[in-house]
C-alpha cells in the first residue's frame, strides 16, 4: 500500500460528497457487471467491502436479504447512510472495516468489491481475498483497475502515486489459491475488469483415486 489506511480514509472523506459524479464511464461499466454477477437473492446476505458511497450495496439491496457495507471512509460511509436514508433501505447496514479486517463476523453468501481492492499491494491483495474467502461466500465478484496487458505508461488509468494494479492474471491466481474456481472475466478496459469466483463445495472437490480408471 502506497499510503497508509488513515490517509486513504482522509482522502475518500475529502471528497465524499462530490464523489459519485466524478466518476468515469470504465467505473459506471464495472458497477453495473458487479451488480450483475452478484445477483442475489432474497436468501442472500451481501459483504460490499470499500463500499464508499454505497453504489453496489444500494444497488443490491433491492434483491437481497440483508447488505452489509464496510468502508475506511467517514465522510464515505455518512453519504452511503444519507442515500440509505433518503431511499428508504432498512435492509442495510454501514460501518467500518478493512478488507482484511472486515469487522463482521455473520453469514455471507456473496462478497463484492467495485474500485478499491487495488490500493493493496499484491501480497496485501493476497491476504484479504484469503479473509473473504474465509467467510466462506459462495460467489466474490470484485470489480477493479488490472491489468489486461501492459498498461501504456503515458495514459494510466489509475493513479501511480497512490494505486497499486495487479495484472489479471496475479488476481486469478488468489482466487484459485483461495479456494475459488474463476466463473467470469470482464474486460471493460485494458486496464479495467471483472473477476468472478465461486467456491467449489468439498464433494466436488473430492477425488477419488482408488476408482477403477
Amino acid at each position: 500500500m502506497k499510503k497508509t489506511i488513515d490517509e486513504h480514509a482522509e482522502r475518500f472523506s475529502e471528497k465524499a460528497t462530490e464523489y459519485d459524479g466524478s466518476k468515469s464511464e470504465e467505473y459506471h461499466a464495472c458497477r453495473s457487471l458487479v451488480i450483475e454477477h452478484a445477483a442475489p437473492t432474497s436468501e442472500d446476505i451481501v459483504l460490499d467491502l470499500g463500499t464508499g458511497t454505497g453504489a453496489i450495496a444500494l444497488a443490491l439491496a433491492a434483491d437481497a436479504k440483508k447488505v452489509v457495507g464496510r468502508d475506511i471512509s467517514d465522510g464515505m460511509l455518512a453519504e452511503a447512510r444519507r442515500k440509505a436514508d433518503e431511499a428508504g433501505i432498512e435492509n442495510i447496514e454501514f460501518g467500518d472495516g478493512r478488507f482484511r479486517d472486515p469487522n463482521y463476523d455473520g453469514p455471507v453468501s456473496i462478497a463484492t468489491s467495485n474500485f478499491a481492492l487495488h490500493h493493496l499491494s499484491d501480497d496485501e491483495k493476497r491476504d484479504a481475498i484469503e479473509t473473504i474467502a474465509a467467510l466462506e461466500p459462495d460467489r466474490f465478484v470484485l470489480g477493479d483497475v488490472m491489468f489486461f496487458e501492459t498498461p501504456d505508461p503515458e495514459a494510466p488509468f489509475y493513479s501511480p502515486e497512490v494505486d497499486d494494479p495487479a495484472t489479471v492474471g496475479a488476481l486469478a491466481d488468489m482466487f484459485t489459491d483461495a479456494g475459488f474456481v474463476l466463473t467470469a472475466v470482464e474486460r471493460v478496459h485494458p486496464q479495467v475488469g471483472v473477476l468472478v469466483g465461486e467456491r467449489v463445495p468439498i464433494d466436488r472437490q473430492t477425488i477419488d483415486y482408488d476408482s477403477d480408471r
